[in-house]
Protein backbone atom coordinates (compact mmCIF):
# COMPACT_ATOMS: atom_id res chain seq x y z
CA UNK A 1 0.00 0.00 0.00
CA UNK A 2 2.99 2.27 -0.05
CA UNK A 3 2.20 5.08 -2.45
CA UNK A 4 -1.12 3.57 -3.31
CA UNK A 5 -2.84 6.49 -1.58
CA UNK A 6 -0.53 9.16 -3.36
CA UNK A 7 -1.83 7.77 -6.62
CA UNK A 8 -5.34 7.50 -6.22
CA UNK A 9 -5.67 10.99 -4.82
CA UNK A 10 -3.50 11.68 -8.62
CA UNK A 11 -6.15 9.74 -10.11
CA UNK A 12 -9.17 11.48 -8.07
CA UNK A 13 -7.15 14.92 -9.45
CA UNK A 14 -8.21 14.12 -13.59
CA UNK A 15 -12.11 13.77 -12.23
CA UNK A 16 -12.74 16.96 -10.40
CA UNK A 17 -12.41 20.60 -11.19
CA UNK A 18 -8.76 21.89 -10.06
CA UNK A 19 -11.00 24.27 -7.58
CA UNK A 20 -12.15 21.49 -5.45
CA UNK A 21 -8.90 19.69 -6.02
CA UNK A 22 -6.59 22.20 -4.20
CA UNK A 23 -9.52 23.51 -1.36
CA UNK A 24 -9.93 20.08 -0.35
CA UNK A 25 -8.27 16.95 -1.74
CA UNK A 26 -4.69 18.46 -1.66
CA UNK A 27 -5.19 18.85 2.11
CA UNK A 28 -5.48 15.09 2.88
CA UNK A 29 -2.67 13.16 3.79
CA UNK A 30 -2.74 8.74 3.63
CA UNK A 31 -1.69 7.16 6.50
CA UNK A 32 -0.33 3.95 5.09
CA UNK A 33 0.17 2.09 8.35
CA UNK A 34 -3.26 2.38 9.41
CA UNK A 35 -4.58 1.53 6.01
CA UNK A 36 -5.41 -2.12 4.64
CA UNK A 37 -6.90 -4.05 1.58
CA UNK A 38 -10.51 -3.73 2.82
CA UNK A 39 -10.03 0.13 4.59
CA UNK A 40 -7.70 2.74 3.90
CA UNK A 41 -7.79 6.19 5.79
CA UNK A 42 -6.91 9.80 5.19
CA UNK A 43 -6.16 12.89 7.47
CA UNK A 44 -8.14 15.76 7.14
CA UNK A 45 -6.85 19.08 8.94
CA UNK A 46 -10.23 19.98 9.56
CA UNK A 47 -13.91 18.32 10.39
CA UNK A 48 -15.35 20.80 7.63
CA UNK A 49 -13.06 19.39 5.05
CA UNK A 50 -13.41 15.56 6.23
CA UNK A 51 -17.42 16.22 6.24
CA UNK A 52 -16.67 17.53 2.11
CA UNK A 53 -14.70 14.80 0.98
CA UNK A 54 -16.87 11.92 3.11
CA UNK A 55 -19.91 13.18 1.70
CA UNK A 56 -18.70 13.93 -1.83
CA UNK A 57 -15.88 11.48 -2.72
CA UNK A 58 -15.65 8.11 -0.41
CA UNK A 59 -17.39 6.53 -3.68
CA UNK A 60 -15.04 7.49 -5.89
CA UNK A 61 -11.74 7.34 -3.83
CA UNK A 62 -12.94 3.66 -3.10
CA UNK A 63 -13.30 2.76 -6.77
CA UNK A 64 -10.75 4.47 -7.64
CA UNK A 65 -8.64 2.12 -5.06
CA UNK A 66 -10.53 -0.61 -6.54
CA UNK A 67 -9.34 -0.17 -9.94
CA UNK A 68 -6.07 0.01 -8.73
CA UNK A 69 -5.79 -3.01 -6.34
CA UNK A 70 -9.12 -5.11 -7.30
CA UNK A 71 -10.62 -4.48 -3.40
CA UNK A 72 -13.22 -2.13 -2.81
CA UNK A 73 -12.12 -0.60 0.39
CA UNK A 74 -14.37 1.33 2.67
CA UNK A 75 -12.86 5.08 3.65
CA UNK A 76 -12.05 6.86 6.22
CA UNK A 77 -11.67 10.21 6.78
CA UNK A 78 -10.36 11.25 10.47
CA UNK A 79 -9.31 14.66 11.62
CA UNK A 80 -5.51 15.41 12.34
CA UNK A 81 -4.47 15.60 16.33
CA UNK A 82 -4.35 19.29 16.30
CA UNK A 83 -8.37 19.13 15.06
CA UNK A 84 -9.21 16.60 17.18
CA UNK A 85 -8.40 18.82 20.51
CA UNK A 86 -10.70 21.60 19.57
CA UNK A 87 -13.63 19.10 18.41
CA UNK A 88 -14.87 15.88 18.29
CA UNK A 89 -14.97 13.88 14.62
CA UNK A 90 -17.85 14.43 12.80
CA UNK A 91 -20.22 10.95 12.42
CA UNK A 92 -19.37 11.39 9.13
CA UNK A 93 -16.04 9.89 8.83
CA UNK A 94 -17.04 6.48 11.05
CA UNK A 95 -16.20 3.38 8.85
CA UNK A 96 -19.31 1.73 8.14
CA UNK A 97 -20.13 -1.83 8.99
CA UNK A 98 -19.85 -3.59 5.52
CA UNK A 99 -16.81 -2.90 3.96
CA UNK A 100 -18.65 -3.18 0.64
CA UNK A 101 -21.84 -0.68 1.64
CA UNK A 102 -20.00 2.74 1.60
CA UNK A 103 -23.19 3.91 3.17
CA UNK A 104 -23.04 7.73 4.60
CA UNK A 105 -24.04 7.50 8.22
CA UNK A 106 -25.49 11.82 8.15
CA UNK A 107 -27.94 10.31 5.38
CA UNK A 108 -30.95 9.75 7.98
CA UNK A 109 -34.43 9.95 8.06
CA UNK A 110 -33.77 12.47 11.05
CA UNK A 111 -32.05 14.71 8.61
CA UNK A 112 -34.26 14.62 6.16
CA UNK A 113 -36.45 17.54 5.53
CA UNK A 114 -40.10 15.99 4.39
CA UNK A 115 -42.60 18.62 3.17
CA UNK A 116 -45.20 18.41 0.53
CA UNK A 117 -42.68 17.72 -2.15
CA UNK A 118 -41.17 14.77 -0.95
CA UNK A 119 -43.84 13.33 1.54
CA UNK A 120 -44.64 10.37 -0.39
CA UNK A 121 -41.75 8.94 -0.89
CA UNK A 122 -40.34 9.47 2.42
CA UNK A 123 -42.92 7.79 4.17
CA UNK A 124 -42.97 4.46 1.67
CA UNK A 125 -39.16 4.90 2.12
CA UNK A 126 -39.51 4.52 6.26
CA UNK A 127 -42.42 1.73 5.51
CA UNK A 128 -39.58 -0.43 3.87
CA UNK A 129 -37.20 0.51 6.92
CA UNK A 130 -39.77 -1.67 8.75
CA UNK A 131 -40.64 -4.21 6.75
CA UNK A 132 -37.89 -4.86 4.22
CA UNK A 133 -38.62 -7.24 1.18
CA UNK A 134 -42.70 -7.22 2.30
CA UNK A 135 -43.29 -3.77 2.07
CA UNK A 136 -43.04 -2.30 -1.88
CA UNK A 137 -40.25 -4.02 -3.11
CA UNK A 138 -38.85 -3.14 -5.18
CA UNK A 139 -39.20 0.93 -4.32
CA UNK A 140 -38.51 2.93 -7.25
CA UNK A 141 -37.34 6.87 -6.13
CA UNK A 142 -37.25 9.28 -9.34
CA UNK A 143 -36.83 12.82 -10.03
CA UNK A 144 -34.49 16.17 -10.67
CA UNK A 145 -30.39 16.34 -9.58
CA UNK A 146 -29.85 17.09 -5.56
CA UNK A 147 -33.61 16.38 -4.53
CA UNK A 148 -32.49 14.07 -1.70
CA UNK A 149 -33.46 10.45 -3.86
CA UNK A 150 -29.91 9.12 -2.37
CA UNK A 151 -30.30 10.49 0.92
CA UNK A 152 -33.62 8.29 1.46
CA UNK A 153 -31.73 5.06 -0.14
CA UNK A 154 -29.27 5.21 2.20
CA UNK A 155 -31.69 6.69 5.50
CA UNK A 156 -33.68 2.96 4.78
CA UNK A 157 -29.71 1.46 4.22
CA UNK A 158 -28.66 3.09 7.79
CA UNK A 159 -31.34 1.52 9.34
CA UNK A 160 -31.23 -2.03 7.90
CA UNK A 161 -27.85 -2.15 8.64
CA UNK A 162 -27.63 -0.89 12.11
CA UNK A 163 -30.02 -3.82 12.15
CA UNK A 164 -27.68 -6.32 11.01
CA UNK A 165 -28.74 -6.90 7.54
CA UNK A 166 -25.87 -6.83 4.74
CA UNK A 167 -26.41 -3.83 2.66
CA UNK A 168 -25.09 -3.05 -0.70
CA UNK A 169 -24.97 0.80 -2.20
CA UNK A 170 -23.90 1.40 -5.33
CA UNK A 171 -24.19 3.49 -8.78
CA UNK A 172 -24.75 2.38 -12.23
CA UNK A 173 -21.12 2.98 -13.03
CA UNK A 174 -19.24 1.26 -10.63
CA UNK A 175 -21.87 -2.10 -10.57
CA UNK A 176 -20.93 -1.80 -14.80
CA UNK A 177 -17.37 -1.50 -13.75
CA UNK A 178 -17.70 -4.12 -11.27
CA UNK A 179 -18.79 -6.01 -13.98
CA UNK A 180 -16.44 -5.60 -16.39
CA UNK A 181 -13.47 -6.36 -14.21
CA UNK A 182 -14.58 -9.40 -13.02
CA UNK A 183 -15.92 -10.78 -16.72
CA UNK A 184 -11.72 -9.97 -17.38
CA UNK A 185 -10.82 -11.96 -14.66
CA UNK A 186 -12.94 -14.81 -15.08
CA UNK A 187 -13.82 -14.47 -11.71
CA UNK A 188 -17.50 -13.72 -12.39
CA UNK A 189 -18.89 -15.95 -8.97
CA UNK A 190 -16.92 -13.37 -6.66
CA UNK A 191 -19.58 -10.68 -8.39
CA UNK A 192 -22.42 -12.54 -7.97
CA UNK A 193 -21.49 -13.36 -4.79
CA UNK A 194 -21.53 -9.88 -3.87
CA UNK A 195 -24.39 -8.72 -5.25
CA UNK A 196 -26.87 -11.25 -5.08
CA UNK A 197 -26.21 -12.45 -1.56
CA UNK A 198 -26.80 -9.18 -0.13
CA UNK A 199 -30.30 -8.78 2.18
CA UNK A 200 -30.74 -4.54 0.68
CA UNK A 201 -29.42 -3.62 -3.30
CA UNK A 202 -29.43 -0.18 -3.01
CA UNK A 203 -28.96 1.03 -6.77
CA UNK A 204 -28.50 4.71 -7.53
CA UNK A 205 -29.12 6.31 -11.41
CA UNK A 206 -30.84 3.20 -12.86
CA UNK A 207 -30.91 5.46 -16.09
CA UNK A 208 -27.25 4.82 -17.12
CA UNK A 209 -28.07 1.24 -17.87
CA UNK A 210 -29.86 2.54 -20.83
CA UNK A 211 -28.66 1.01 -24.30
CA UNK A 212 -26.42 -1.38 -22.41
CA UNK A 213 -27.76 -4.77 -23.42
CA UNK A 214 -25.13 -6.94 -21.93
CA UNK A 215 -25.52 -5.72 -18.66
CA UNK A 216 -29.18 -5.09 -18.58
CA UNK A 217 -28.80 -8.52 -19.01
CA UNK A 218 -26.77 -9.47 -15.59
CA UNK A 219 -28.83 -6.73 -13.61
CA UNK A 220 -32.08 -8.88 -14.54
CA UNK A 221 -30.98 -11.89 -13.36
CA UNK A 222 -29.55 -10.42 -9.95
CA UNK A 223 -32.86 -8.31 -9.77
CA UNK A 224 -34.53 -12.07 -9.90
CA UNK A 225 -32.59 -13.66 -7.89
CA UNK A 226 -32.67 -10.91 -5.00
CA UNK A 227 -36.82 -10.69 -5.11
CA UNK A 228 -36.58 -14.71 -5.12
CA UNK A 229 -34.84 -14.67 -1.80
CA UNK A 230 -36.93 -11.32 -0.43
CA UNK A 231 -34.12 -9.10 -0.42
CA UNK A 232 -35.20 -5.59 -0.99
CA UNK A 233 -33.91 -3.45 -3.63
CA UNK A 234 -34.07 0.36 -3.86
CA UNK A 235 -33.34 1.82 -6.93
CA UNK A 236 -33.28 5.55 -8.06
CA UNK A 237 -33.69 7.56 -11.43
CA UNK A 238 -33.73 11.11 -12.75
CA UNK A 239 -37.28 10.00 -14.37
CA UNK A 240 -40.11 7.29 -13.93
CA UNK A 241 -39.36 3.80 -15.92
CA UNK A 242 -41.51 4.14 -18.67
CA UNK A 243 -39.54 6.98 -19.95
CA UNK A 244 -36.13 5.56 -19.17
CA UNK A 245 -35.27 5.00 -22.92
CA UNK A 246 -32.88 2.08 -24.19
CA UNK A 247 -34.18 -0.03 -21.50
CA UNK A 248 -35.78 -3.72 -21.47
CA UNK A 249 -39.45 -3.86 -21.21
CA UNK A 250 -38.95 -6.70 -18.82
CA UNK A 251 -36.57 -4.30 -16.11
CA UNK A 252 -39.40 -1.45 -16.64
CA UNK A 253 -42.29 -3.65 -15.58
CA UNK A 254 -39.84 -5.35 -12.57
CA UNK A 255 -39.50 -2.12 -11.84
CA UNK A 256 -43.11 -0.90 -11.62
CA UNK A 257 -44.14 -4.16 -10.24
CA UNK A 258 -43.21 -3.06 -6.34
CA UNK A 259 -43.80 1.08 -6.06
CA UNK A 260 -42.99 4.01 -8.11
CA UNK A 261 -42.48 7.43 -5.84
CA UNK A 262 -41.44 10.34 -7.40
CA UNK A 263 -39.62 13.58 -5.40
CA UNK A 264 -40.66 17.17 -6.79
CA UNK A 265 -38.77 20.21 -6.33
CA UNK A 266 -39.28 21.52 -2.55
CA UNK A 267 -41.81 24.32 -2.35
CA UNK A 268 -40.01 27.63 -0.92
CA UNK A 269 -41.80 26.64 2.83
CA UNK A 270 -39.74 23.12 2.59
CA UNK A 271 -36.09 24.92 1.27
CA UNK A 272 -36.39 27.20 4.16
CA UNK A 273 -37.00 24.30 6.63
CA UNK A 274 -34.21 22.04 5.25
CA UNK A 275 -32.13 25.07 5.44
CA UNK A 276 -32.80 25.73 9.07
CA UNK A 277 -32.04 21.77 9.12
CA UNK A 278 -29.06 21.71 7.79
CA UNK A 279 -27.90 24.88 9.69
CA UNK A 280 -28.98 23.23 13.16
CA UNK A 281 -26.53 20.02 12.10
CA UNK A 282 -23.47 22.10 11.08
CA UNK A 283 -24.07 24.60 13.52
CA UNK A 284 -24.17 27.56 11.34
CA UNK A 285 -25.84 30.61 12.05
CA UNK A 286 -27.92 32.77 10.08
CA UNK A 287 -30.02 35.22 10.22
CA UNK A 288 -33.84 35.03 8.90
CA UNK A 289 -33.22 37.38 6.26
CA UNK A 290 -30.32 35.18 5.25
CA UNK A 291 -32.28 32.00 5.28
CA UNK A 292 -35.15 33.11 3.27
CA UNK A 293 -32.66 34.73 0.55
CA UNK A 294 -30.97 31.96 0.18
CA UNK A 295 -34.19 29.52 -0.42
CA UNK A 296 -35.46 31.93 -2.87
CA UNK A 297 -32.43 32.95 -5.35
CA UNK A 298 -31.09 28.78 -5.61
CA UNK A 299 -32.81 27.14 -7.45
CA UNK A 300 -34.67 23.30 -5.96
CA UNK A 301 -31.53 21.33 -5.85
CA UNK A 302 -30.97 20.52 -2.21
CA UNK A 303 -27.64 19.54 -3.07
CA UNK A 304 -26.92 22.85 -4.77
CA UNK A 305 -28.51 24.65 -0.64
CA UNK A 306 -25.90 22.22 1.26
CA UNK A 307 -23.17 23.43 -1.04
CA UNK A 308 -23.18 27.16 -0.24
CA UNK A 309 -24.34 26.50 3.20
CA UNK A 310 -20.76 24.74 3.92
CA UNK A 311 -19.89 27.73 1.35
CA UNK A 312 -21.08 30.67 3.36
CA UNK A 313 -19.25 29.26 6.28
CA UNK A 314 -16.09 27.68 5.16
CA UNK A 315 -15.90 31.99 3.86
CA UNK A 316 -17.06 33.38 7.23
CA UNK A 317 -14.61 31.09 8.95
CA UNK A 318 -11.42 32.43 6.86
CA UNK A 319 -12.46 35.75 6.74
CA UNK A 320 -13.35 36.31 10.21
CA UNK A 321 -16.84 37.69 9.18
CA UNK A 322 -20.46 37.47 9.94
CA UNK A 323 -22.90 35.87 7.51
CA UNK A 324 -24.95 39.09 6.69
CA UNK A 325 -27.52 39.26 3.75
CA UNK A 326 -24.27 41.64 2.12
CA UNK A 327 -21.86 38.86 2.88
CA UNK A 328 -24.20 36.25 1.43
CA UNK A 329 -24.69 37.97 -1.53
CA UNK A 330 -20.79 38.65 -2.40
CA UNK A 331 -20.27 35.32 -1.94
CA UNK A 332 -22.69 34.04 -4.03
CA UNK A 333 -22.82 36.43 -6.63
CA UNK A 334 -20.28 34.72 -9.11
CA UNK A 335 -22.07 31.32 -8.73
CA UNK A 336 -25.40 32.59 -9.45
CA UNK A 337 -24.06 34.58 -12.92
CA UNK A 338 -22.35 30.63 -13.86
CA UNK A 339 -26.32 29.38 -14.02
CA UNK A 340 -27.27 29.05 -17.44
CA UNK A 341 -26.37 31.99 -19.01
CA UNK A 342 -27.83 30.94 -22.21
CA UNK A 343 -31.44 30.96 -21.11
CA UNK A 344 -33.46 33.98 -20.33
CA UNK A 345 -36.84 34.44 -19.93
CA UNK A 346 -37.97 36.27 -22.84
CA UNK A 347 -36.80 32.69 -24.54
CA UNK A 348 -39.06 30.78 -22.80
CA UNK A 349 -42.37 32.91 -23.15
CA UNK A 350 -41.31 32.35 -27.30
CA UNK A 351 -41.27 28.85 -27.05
CA UNK A 352 -44.50 28.22 -24.63
CA UNK A 353 -46.22 30.74 -26.73
CA UNK A 354 -45.96 28.74 -29.83
CA UNK A 355 -46.03 25.87 -28.30
CA UNK A 356 -49.72 26.99 -25.84
CA UNK A 357 -50.72 28.91 -28.89
CA UNK A 358 -51.09 31.99 -27.31
CA UNK A 359 -49.13 35.59 -27.87
CA UNK A 360 -46.09 36.41 -26.05
CA UNK A 361 -47.55 39.29 -24.98
CA UNK A 362 -50.39 37.77 -23.36
CA UNK A 363 -48.43 35.97 -21.46
CA UNK A 364 -46.90 39.25 -20.01
CA UNK A 365 -50.73 40.85 -19.49
CA UNK A 366 -53.04 40.92 -17.06
CA UNK A 367 -55.27 38.53 -18.87
CA UNK A 368 -57.36 35.96 -17.03
CA UNK A 369 -58.17 33.82 -19.52
CA UNK A 370 -58.32 29.99 -18.40
CA UNK A 371 -55.21 29.19 -21.60
CA UNK A 372 -53.24 32.42 -20.90
CA UNK A 373 -53.18 31.97 -16.98
CA UNK A 374 -52.17 27.98 -17.66
CA UNK A 375 -49.66 29.15 -20.35
CA UNK A 376 -48.04 32.56 -17.89
CA UNK A 377 -48.06 29.60 -15.23
CA UNK A 378 -46.03 27.21 -17.06
CA UNK A 379 -43.67 30.67 -18.11
CA UNK A 380 -43.34 31.57 -14.53
CA UNK A 381 -42.52 28.08 -13.75
CA UNK A 382 -40.10 27.27 -16.83
CA UNK A 383 -38.23 30.64 -15.79
CA UNK A 384 -37.83 29.79 -12.47
CA UNK A 385 -36.38 26.13 -13.12
CA UNK A 386 -34.16 27.20 -15.86
CA UNK A 387 -32.71 30.40 -15.23
CA UNK A 388 -31.07 32.01 -12.40
CA UNK A 389 -33.94 34.46 -11.54
CA UNK A 390 -34.91 34.64 -7.88
CA UNK A 391 -38.67 34.71 -7.50
CA UNK A 392 -38.74 39.06 -6.74
CA UNK A 393 -37.09 39.36 -10.08
CA UNK A 394 -39.46 37.05 -11.79
CA UNK A 395 -42.52 38.88 -9.73
CA UNK A 396 -41.46 42.13 -11.47
CA UNK A 397 -40.86 41.12 -14.89
CA UNK A 398 -44.43 39.23 -14.68
CA UNK A 399 -45.63 42.61 -13.61
CA UNK A 400 -47.08 40.39 -10.38
CA UNK A 401 -47.64 42.07 -7.16
CA UNK A 402 -44.65 39.94 -5.15
CA UNK A 403 -42.28 36.87 -4.94
CA UNK A 404 -45.45 35.75 -2.93
CA UNK A 405 -47.48 35.57 -6.38
CA UNK A 406 -44.48 33.76 -7.78
CA UNK A 407 -44.42 31.06 -5.18
CA UNK A 408 -48.38 30.79 -5.20
CA UNK A 409 -47.62 29.93 -9.03
CA UNK A 410 -45.09 27.30 -8.50
CA UNK A 411 -47.38 25.66 -5.78
CA UNK A 412 -50.07 25.32 -8.56
CA UNK A 413 -47.73 23.93 -10.99
CA UNK A 414 -46.19 21.31 -8.72
CA UNK A 415 -49.69 20.18 -7.51
CA UNK A 416 -50.72 19.27 -11.53
CA UNK A 417 -46.84 17.67 -11.67
CA UNK A 418 -47.72 15.88 -8.51
CA UNK A 419 -51.13 14.60 -9.82
CA UNK A 420 -51.11 14.48 -13.73
CA UNK A 421 -48.56 12.37 -15.19
CA UNK A 422 -49.14 13.93 -18.93
CA UNK A 423 -48.32 17.48 -17.55
CA UNK A 424 -45.70 15.99 -15.86
CA UNK A 425 -44.10 14.59 -19.23
CA UNK A 426 -45.51 17.91 -21.10
CA UNK A 427 -43.26 19.74 -18.93
CA UNK A 428 -40.33 17.66 -19.43
CA UNK A 429 -40.52 18.09 -23.47
CA UNK A 430 -40.73 22.00 -22.60
CA UNK A 431 -37.70 22.07 -20.69
CA UNK A 432 -36.01 20.08 -23.43
CA UNK A 433 -36.78 22.46 -26.25
CA UNK A 434 -35.88 25.44 -24.06
CA UNK A 435 -32.77 24.31 -23.66
CA UNK A 436 -32.23 23.05 -27.78
CA UNK A 437 -34.10 26.39 -28.57
CA UNK A 438 -32.75 28.84 -31.01
CA UNK A 439 -34.21 31.54 -32.78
Amino acid sequence: MANIGNEVLELLKEEISEKEYNRYIKQLTFLNEESSAHEVTFLAPNALVASWIKRKYSETISHLFEIKTSTSPSVNINLSKKATNTTKQSNVTKTANSAHSLLNPSYTFKNFVDGRSNQFAYATAKSVSEKPGIAYNPLFIYGGVGLGKTHLMQAVGNVLQAKGKSVIYTSVEQFLNDFIRHVKNSSMERFKEKYRKCDVLLIDDIQFLNNKPQIQEEFFHTFEELRAASSQIIITSDKHPKQIAGLEERLKSRFEHGLVADIQPPELETKIAIIDKKCEINRIRLDKEVVNYVATIIENNVREIEGILSKLHAYSQLMHQPITLEFTKNVMKDQLQEKRENINIDMIIKLVSKELNVKPSEIKSKNRSRNIVYARRIAIYLARDLTPNSMPQLAQYFGMKDHTAVSHTMKKIQDLLKNDEDFKVKIEELKVKVQNYSD
